[in-house]
């Protein structure tokens, strides 16, 4: 063998190890969410399981077009106040099932996407990161003024209650097991097609977009996928903030902040990473609770007390200086961190499997 082939083999061998783990880590993470509703009350389903779940949906969207496609989006709020007030009217006013409303909210959103996309033809970075915050503005600013949408400045559009056909959906495990089978086999696809070749189009498009049009791939029409299924995740998942979690259709929901916070999930979790988008979407879910713990245990030792306005603030700086963290330290995300965890527990396992025991020594 020579060297150059030496060279060679130890880079090939690891990625078998890599699927393995990463199977691994799936099959953990469906396991857990199976079990998780048998195993906390209420409370933690409806404040962390939902939230997690729903945001991790619209984080995930927000992935394709920025950790795969290297475009940047901030409208992606108003992607999900789309899918929301659209899937309300849908089920509500027109009587559509609970299937086709879900759907109707991610096409009408995958659409209001591709519009937004357009301008990524010409203009890329902060040029395309303006344009997107201006349609955050935009599309929000025409649902509190269209009638068709019933959204005024602070409008509240209420649904019926859910059924699926004769089977109701009134309790909070049941609208659990909705988002789960929801939110499953679109993070399956979403992960398909990012190694399908729209997703390896996408990678070229990120990593040098003249060189990818060089080599006949159709830089626009492939920006306008991403952003079509990054809409599509996001009316989704605002239809299910509606369905699942709050129970109506609020335009006060979907402001500039919860696009900054998705942006900040997937800085976290793992710019390109599918479970990377639900980690960062726990870690934001998580970081409010365990905060607040904190500061009033603080408080609470020295005789002080917590308000809701010091509450908030330290929320947004604690999240704020996560961001930079991440950014500095681990580009990668809590992804990348989950990653070594895993190979460092196998390379641990492998090693005590292979130690001989005293016998076998003795034999020797």
């Amino acid at each position: 063998m020579t060297d150059f082939a030496a060279d060679i083999v130890p880079a090939v061998k690891p990625a078998p190890r890599s699927r393995t783990w990463r199977a691994a880590l799936w099959l953990g993470a469906v396991g857990l969410l199976i079990a998780f509703p048998f195993a906390v009350d209420e409370y933690w389903i409806k404040s962390i399981a939902l939230p997690t779940l729903i945001f991790g949906l619209a984080a995930l969207g927000l992935n394709v077009v920025v950790g795969a496609a290297g475009q940047i989006s901030m409208g992606q709020a108003a992607f999900m106040a789309v899918g929301a007030f659209v899937g309300a009217i849908a089920y509500g006013r027109y009587g559509l099932p609970l299937p086709l409303a879900l759907l109707a909210a991610g096409a009408s959103s995958a659409l209001v996407g591709a519009l937004v996309g357009l301008p990524s033809r010409r203009i890329r970075g902060l040029y395309l990161m303006v344009s997107t915050l201006a349609a955050q503005v935009v599309v929000i600013w025409l649902m509190q003024r269209i009638p068709w949408f019933g959204a005024t400045s602070h409008g509240i559009l209420s649904i019926p209650k859910l059924s699926l056909g004769p089977l109701a959906l009134d309790g909070t495990h049941a609208k659990y097991w909705l988002t789960l089978a929801v939110v499953a086999p679109l993070t399956l696809f979403a992960a398909n097609l990012l190694r399908s070749p729209v997703g390896r189009a996408w990678i070229a498009i990120r990593e040098r977009e003249i060189a990818a049009e060089v080599l006949g791939v159709a830089a626009l029409r492939h920006k306008l996928i991403a952003f079509a299924v990054s809409g599509f995740y996001a009316g989704v998942a605002g239809a299910l903030v509606t369905f699942a979690w709050t129970g109506a259709a609020t335009i006060e929901e979907y402001r500039l902040e919860l696009s900054v916070k998705l942006l900040g999930m997937i800085i976290i979790g793992g710019l390109g990473s599918v479970i990377g988008s639900y980690l960062g979407a726990a870690f934001i879910a998580l970081t409010p609770i365990v905060l607040s713990i904190a500061l009033h245990r603080g408080a609470d030792a020295l005789g002080g007390a917590v308000n809701a306005a010091t509450l908030a603030n330290a929320e947004h700086l604690i999240f704020g200086l996560l961001i930079v963290a991440f950014l500095i330290a681990e580009p990668h995300g809590l992804a990348r961190l989950v990653e070594r965890a895993g190979t460092a527990a196998s390379n641990a396992l492998r090693r005590v499997i292979r130690r001989p025991g005293p016998n076998q020594e003795t034999e020797q």
